[in-house]
């Protein structure tokens, strides 16, 4: 993007001694366990939490962790100056909190794989964005990847013999991909001149205000948090405490991999990055197969493999 950042970019720092070996694990694992909170996302939501309120849990108790580790490496950073409030705003609001409330609301309808594959439609919406909105050049590989994306999109809703997914849960997938969109762009500005994690505090931190005046805590339903689920599918004698699998989503589902992307951006470009976070889709769907039992048919599968080809494409663009 060329856009000119809000706030100017921070001096220079010393550089860091590059390993892309270690760069790619780091996106791997983190893709992983993006796919594994999917899973558990669902598990959390068949206990009758709302997608508003496991939206809210997520977006408070990743605040408190970012602080903290803010807090002990650079507090500095947090220092916000009145220019930058609003695009900060707006970033927590729309980008981080939409974002988590779309997909919740997605995969309630739909399976792990489908809801993520419709989002990662969000590097697409980008790239047109800038071509049509601001005006920047693009690549033919773009519009390439655009129409492998909708022909995939339509193998996957199965449009040839009538919508057969759910209507409803795709529909909220899509405004979870605009949502994503929204936050790649408000991010995209905002870290030329803020370094990430103090960026993704004030994220969390105004989501959690926003979910805050939607839904104030002194109506949580803490009792649903104190009882036990089963774990479902292939787990479904098991049972957790419905607190132990918020607090999984919090710290493996939210910091951890957020920590790793962020970290291997020292050692890969951020084009390399966003290629290889494309395993989470493929890794949401495989752990809700063994998992939960989610299957796709051979048509919805060949969908599935025409969307990743077009992100790859997107992503490599870029």
């Amino acid at each position: 993007m060329t856009e000119a950042p809000l706030i100017p970019a921070p001096p220079e720092t010393v550089a860091h001694v590059r390993r892309p070996a270690l760069g790619y694990a780091m996106v791997a694992v983190a893709a992983v366990l993006f796919g594994v909170n999917g899973t558990i996302a669902k598990i959390v939501l068949s206990s009758g939490i709302s997608s508003l309120r496991l939206s809210q849990v997520r977006s408070a108790g990743a605040l408190v962790l970012l602080v903290l580790v803010v807090l002990l490496t650079r507090p500095r950073s947090l220092h916000v100056s009145r220019r930058e409030l609003p695009l900060l705003i707006l970033f927590g609001v729309c980008g981080v909190a939409l974002v988590q409330l779309f997909y919740f609301l997605a995969i309630r309808r739909l399976p792990v794989g489908i809801a993520l594959l419709i989002e990662y439609l969000a590097p697409l919406l980008v790239a047109l964005w800038a071509r049509f909105v601001i005006h920047e050049p693009v690549r033919r590989r773009i519009w390439v990847a655009l129409a492998l994306a909708l022909f995939g999109l339509s193998l996957v809703v199965d449009v040839w013999s009538g919508v057969s997914l759910n209507g409803t849960g795709v529909g909220f997938a899509l405004l979870g991909a605009l949502s994503y969109v929204v936050y790649l762009l408000l991010a995209d500005r905002a870290v030329a001149g803020r370094d990430p994690m103090s960026l993704l505090a004030y994220g969390f931190f105004f989501a959690s205000v926003f979910w805050a005046i939607v839904q104030p805590w002194s109506s949580f339903p803490s009792e649903v948090v104190r009882s036990d689920v089963s774990l479902l599918g292939n787990l479904s004698d098991v049972q957790l405490p419905v607190w132990s699998l918020l607090l999984f989503m919090i710290v493996f589902g939210t910091m951890i991999p957020f920590a790793l992307i962020v970290g291997s951006l020292r050692h890969l470009s951020a084009t390399r990055v966003g290629i290889i976070a494309m395993l989470e889709p493929v890794a949401g769907a495989l752990i809700a197969y063994v998992w939960l039992d989610e299957t796709l048919g051979t048509v919805q599968l060949a969908g599935g493999l025409f969307v990743l080809a077009a992100i790859f494409l997107a992503q490599t663009a870029r």
